[in-house]
């Protein structure tokens, strides 16, 4: 899926957006600069008696410093008070917490480290995680890169930004304070953000690379070799506040090796199973501790049966280099990963046939996962555009719940259907980072309260009698 072209004010911050298109349509991208003022002390001999003005104006600048420490050591300090956490684990079919399956309710907002970075939207980060845990959300999905952008992380083949890698530190602590967990995704097949473009155009310019050629990311060895040296980074990023490492810490769910990798280039799919065999082997050499999935959309290749190719929207997406069951079954690969985009997939049809349609990919997903790779579904994007024909907002309602119905009863059967992942949430004013999938919880009461009843939904699977001990006993309403 593509990323749109948004124009931002300096006030606004810098982000790009989300963009999905037709396969084929390319990638526009923005960038914006701000200019930062800074002072400059006066020079020259300073009279020992200051004006009454000039003692107030000191006492005012004393005063701001110390408010300023306050606030960034108290706004994103490690507290005593923050919830415990352990791993998320497997057992079968399901994710497990303490002994007990755990399910996943949640949303997307992949700009969460872009926000952390200036002190003007750092507070959109707390704001989200506030609104995910008042929702009993369980877990957020957001990128772990940033490749040569505005506010990249990684700025040039192996070179970090570290007061980026600080801000993605803080949407670490964050997320703990709040009781959500993180599923980081490594890298983008799409050109936002960077993405493997980026390593192969990096790599082209140093003269390193073998071609020019995009999928050159999966099978040009010297940019393997940088891209491994980039989640070692990463997974060994020892955290500034914390003074944990990254692979340490239980508040990141999982890692994603690459959101919706496709290579065209190798339509047998050879190419890119070759690229995840070797990544999550590598990946799992350092991190034993955190779950792994891939990132994928779903779609079925040529490996697959007849009958699993037939779900797929349509020739073209067995085609893209991705194959569903075959991926999934790599051995360091805990979970498999599953998108759901009726509107992009299936652009002549109303919203009826969109439902039915949608209902049988959900299906034939989870049964995979129940009998052919005995492993939990995660579906981790899933959205309903507002610029169909003749959009009503009841429509995300409706295709939201069917969604949340299907892995409900999954759950209620010890199922692979394990959770969803809402493509985007947003905080207010931030409309303009918005594409066609963006949601701001409480802007519709109809939806909010849809997501919140689904989470407690889950949370009555997963602590049983106990739910009455927990925060859900508020968020649910229970006596």
């Amino acid at each position: 899926m593509q990323k749109k072209k948004v124009n931002i004010t300096a006030q606004e911050s810098l982000n790009r957006c989300r963009f999905r298109g037709n396969p084929q349509m390319g990638v526009l991208q923005a960038r914006n600069s701000l200019k930062g003022g800074y002072y400059r002390s006066l020079s020259g001999p300073k009279p020992w008696l200051v004006s009454n003005r000039g003692w107030c104006l000191l006492a005012l600048g004393i005063v701001s410093c110390i408010a300023f420490i306050y606030v960034s050591i108290g706004y994103f300090g490690f507290h005593p008070a923050e919830p415990k956490m352990d791993f998320v684990g497997i057992n079968g079919t399901q994710f497990m917490v303490d002994g007990r399956p755990f399910y996943v309710n949640g949303w997307n907002s992949y700009w969460l480290m872009d926000q952390a970075v200036e002190d003007f939207s750092l507070p959109r980060v707390r704001e989200i995680f506030q609104i995910g845990e008042n929702m009993g959300l369980t877990v957020c999905r957001t990128w772990g890169f940033n490749d040569g952008s505005y506010h990249a992380l990684q700025v040039s083949l192996g070179r970090f930004d570290e007061r980026v890698f600080k801000a993605l530190d803080r949407v670490i602590v964050e997320a703990r304070r709040h009781g959500i967990r993180l599923l980081l995704s490594l890298v983008n097949n799409l050109d936002a953000f960077g993405g493997k473009s980026q390593y192969v155009k990096w790599a082209w310019e140093n003269g390193i690379s073998l071609t020019s050629s995009n999928d050159s990311f999966f099978f040009d060895p010297s940019i393997r070799t940088y891209f491994k040296a980039y989640v070692k980074t990463v997974l060994m990023r020892k955290n500034h506040l914390t003074g944990i490492e990254y692979r340490d810490d239980p508040a990141i769910f999982a890692w994603e090796l690459i959101n919706e990798p496709q290579c065209n280039s190798d339509a047998t799919g050879d190419t890119l199973q070759d690229w995840l065999e070797d990544m999550a082997e590598y990946i799992k050499s350092i991190d034993k501790k955190h779950l792994l999935t891939i990132g994928l959309e779903g779609f079925y290749g040529p490996t697959s049966p007849l009958e699993k190719l037939s779900m797929n929207p349509s020739e073209y997406y067995g085609k893209t280099g991705a194959d569903f069951i075959r991926n999934s079954k790599i051995s360091d690969i805990d979970f498999t990963s599953v998108h759901i985009y009726p509107d992009q997939w299936l652009l002549a049809a109303d919203f009826n046939e969109k439902m039915k349609y949608i209902s049988k990919w959900v299906s034939a997903h989870i049964e995979d996962g129940d009998t052919e790779l005995k492993k939990p579904v995660l579906f981790t994007e899933f959205g309903l555009s507002t610029k169909n024909r003749d959009f009503d907002p009841s429509q995300r309602e409706t295709f939201y719940k069917s969604i949340y119905d299907t892995i409900h009863n999954s759950a209620k059967n010890n199922g692979a259907g394990a959770g969803a992942l809402i493509w985007q949430f947003l905080v207010r004013g931030m409309e303009k980072y918005n594409d066609d999938f963006g949601i701001i919880p409480a802007a519709r009461q109809p939806m909010h309260q849809l997501i919140k009843e689904h989470s407690c939904q889950l949370a009555e699977l997963h602590y049983g009698q106990d739910i009455l001990k927990t925060s859900y006993k508020d968020i649910c309403g229970m006596n």
